[in-house]
This record gives structure tokens, C-alpha cells and sequence, in this order.
């Protein structure tokens, strides 16, 4: 990626000037240049959780996006929108607030953010993007980890310590109370011959 001159903090509004070959999340101004594709396993999981989440907001007000799709990110009581260093790319992304939208993606917390672990996001994912998404104020964020074959859910709206779900549980999603579950014994299944 060709950055333009060294600058102590990046902003998205530097990043709109960017070639697009190749893509980056901005955290706190800092540019981490994104693994290349995931893995296969990583994939299936995104794609299953997109259809199962598209299948129950079908004609619905709430929207489910897979990556790559900017989110810009501010904390609750302090960036202006328009200064914005944190741009992350969730590999789901749920938004119920369509004034949140743009062509761009989405400004400011999403409803729900689901991450998919690999190696090389493994940390981010448990520590930053955690810190991130509770300081913008995201309702609810699954951290799906392929290895060990766990769902963590952080449902910050209604619960304060996190629940552990296996591959062979449905999974409620907090943001719809319950009504729509996402059944990771069934994505087990269909992903298991990539293992």
C-alpha cells in the first residue's frame, strides 16, 4: 500500500485518498494492513452465519453485510464523526439504524459484529477490536473461533460477562431478543470437510 507522507495518525478521511489494491483497518490512526484472503474454513463460517442472519431479516429494517465493508467507529462521548481514526472491516456486520449508512458503509456502531478468528487476527480481535467495539458502543459482538470450536458472545445490552456456546449450539442473537438463532451445529456440518 502506498501511504502518503509519514503522519503521526492516520484519519478515514486520509484513508479515502488510498489506492484500493489492497486493504487496511485504521485503529486509533495506526494503518494494519489486512492477512491475505482468509482461509477456507474461515469463509464457509462467514458465508453460513451471512445467509442464516440474511434469511431471518429478510424484509426486515435491520441489514447484515459480510466483509469487506468499512465500519467507522468513534467512542460514544468523544470523536467527531468527521475525525475518525478507527475503520475496521467486521466479517459481519449488522446495522438496524439505516441513518448509520452510507455509501461508504457504516458511521458508528453497528448493532452487531461478528469476527472470525485466524492467526493473524487472533489478538485483534480478543483485545482491540473488544476495547473498540464497547468504547463505540456495538450491542453485541461474536467472536467465532474455528480452532477450538467456540462462539463467544458479548451481548453488552444485557449481560456483563460474555457467554461460550460449542459448534453444536443455535445461538440467540441478543439484538432480536431470542427470535432469531443462529445454528452452528448446521454450519458445522457444512463446513466439517474442510477441517
Amino acid at each position: 500500500m502506498a501511504l502518503p507522507a509519514e503522519k503521526p495518525r492516520y484519519t478515514f478521511a486520509d484513508a479515502l485518498t488510498w489506492d484500493e489494491g489492497e486493504r487496511a483497518e485504521l485503529i486509533d490512526g495506526e494503518v494494519i494492513l489486512m492477512a491475505p484472503a482468509p482461509s477456507r474454513v474461515h469463509q464457509g463460517i462467514s458465508g453460513e452465519i451471512f445467509r442464516q442472519l440474511g434469511n431471518y431479516l429478510k424484509g426486515k429494517k435491520c441489514k447484515v453485510y459480510a466483509a469487506p465493508f468499512d465500519v467507522r467507529l468513534f467512542e460514544v462521548d468523544g470523536d467527531r464523526p468527521e475525525d475518525v481514526d478507527t475503520v475496521v472491516e467486521p466479517d459481519i456486520t449488522v446495522v438496524c439504524d439505516p441513518s448509520k449508512l452510507d455509501e461508504r458503509g457504516c458511521k458508528g456502531a453497528p448493532d452487531m459484529v461478528v469476527e472470525i478468528l485466524s492467526p493473524s487476527t487472533r489478538k485483534k480481535d480478543l483485545t482491540v477490536k473488544l476495547r473498540k467495539y464497547i468504547g463505540a458502543g456495538v450491542s453485541e459482538y461474536w467472536i467465532v473461533d474455528p480452532d477450538k470450536k467456540k462462539v463467544v458472545v458479548y451481548d453488552f445490552a444485557h449481560e456483563e460477562l460474555p457467554a461460550v456456546y460449542g459448534f453444536d449450539s443455535k445461538i440467540p442473537a441478543g439484538i432480536f431478543k431470542g427470535e432469531c438463532e443462529v445454528d452452528f451445529a448446521e454450519i458445522y456440518e457444512y463446513i466439517s470437510f474442510l477441517y
